[in-house]
């Protein structure tokens, strides 16, 4: 058996921002079919980082905010060792997302060949009041011109999602900020990669969100999605 053929092993990255309050109890939720969990603290000022090395994470430290340099801090560590066939879920540090469902959402990429899977909160059981009206909102619109422009069905930009390291490596993320979820939708639909959604189940953040719980961060979001989506048409 080669190197491809192998069972592949499960990565889990979570971005993590001053989540001190929740990041122990996102750990404690992934199941133990995951490989190595990998917390990227940036550039808190709590102690995420200490709290997610006591559950048994492992912690790097990226000083630059931003969610996508975040990502890229753990693709690059898991680089030096990941195969091809191995997969890659991203997780939110807040406990927004169910960990438990992460044998659900790479599902379909072991049982039928998928490159990516996305977990879809908006067609999910998804908690009153756990979406605000400007993530609705701005996800229906980016889910609309995706599938205009790429011919690709979409209805969620959700971080909680499962791709394999070989398919991540085709995509060459760039983003370092807040497009980074469609920019990676937006290429695999370029690349004509399987992809699917499923349904997965979302509640309230713990803490205020960094984004959509300001003007700031939800006009900064809003711009930078759409500016990725049409750089890529």
């Amino acid at each position: 058996m080669n190197q491809d053929q192998q069972k592949p092993l499960i990565y889990v990255i979570i971005p993590a921002f001053n989540e001190s309050k929740s990041i122990g109890k996102v750990i404690a939720d992934i199941p133990d079919i995951v490989t190595e969990i990998i917390v990227v603290d940036n550039a808190s000022t709590d102690h995420t980082g200490e709290f997610a090395k006591e559950q048994g994470a492992t912690v790097l430290r990226e000083d630059r905010k931003g969610y996508g340099y975040s990502c890229l801090k753990g693709m690059d560590y898991i680089g030096n060792k990941a195969k091809k066939n191995d997969i890659i879920v991203f997780l939110d540090g807040d406990y927004s997302d169910y960990p438990a469902e992460i044998g659900m959402l790479i599902s379909p990429i072991i049982s039928s060949g998928f490159d990516m899977v996305i977990g879809s909160r908006v067609s999910g059981n998804r908690q009153k009041g756990s979406m605000l009206f400007q993530q609705i909102a701005g996800n229906w619109l980016a889910t609309k011109l995706i599938k205009l422009f790429f011919n690709a069905q979409f209805t969620d930009l959700g971080p909680f999602r499962a791709i394999t390291w070989n398919a991540l490596h085709q995509i060459n993320m760039q983003d370092k900020t807040f497009g980074w979820t469609v920019e990676m939708q937006v290429k695999a639909a370029k690349l004509k990669l399987k992809f699917t959604e499923i349904p997965v189940s979302y509640r309230k953040r713990i803490g205020v969100s960094k984004v959509s719980g300001t003007i700031k961060g939800t006009i900064l979001a809003g711009y930078k999605i759409l500016l990725t989506i049409f750089k890529n048409i």
